[in-house]
């Protein structure tokens, strides 16, 4: 059974940093493709971040290219994203997912995690 559990969300002030770690089971990491999704309030859930766990390919939104990084350890099955200079537009629930490769597209990804709340505000 696919499993993703999201941890590390919670309120930090404009400018500040969060580790967000996506725990994945159930599959195999190191053939897939993850990625990281968000929504804010009264808006479309959208792409922030992905990355094909083979060859550690990456992609980002324009939005946080720069400030957020992802990456994945394999041994531990977990995936994380780094977010850096963090922006009240930030602000949002972010949900990490798992598919056959690296894509900002949702309908890619199958299996999805609960979410973890991010916000940025001082």
């Amino acid at each position: 059974q696919v499993q993703l559990v999201e941890s590390g969300g919670g309120l930090v002030q404009p400018g500040g940093s969060l580790r967000l770690s996506c725990a994945a089971s159930g599959f195999a990491v190191n053939y897939s493709g993850i990625g990281w999704f968000r929504q804010a309030p009264g808006k479309e859930r959208e792409g922030v971040s992905c990355i094909s766990s083979s060859d550690n390919s990456t992609h980002h939104a324009d939005s946080v290219k720069g400030r957020f990084t992802i990456s994945v350890d394999n041994a531990k099955s977990t995936v994380f994203l780094l977010m850096n200079s963090l922006k009240p537009e930030d602000t949002a629930v972010y949900y990490c997912a798992a598919g056959v490769f690296c894509s900002l597209a949702i309908h890619e990804y199958s299996h999805w995690g609960q979410g973890t709340q991010v916000t940025v505000s001082s």
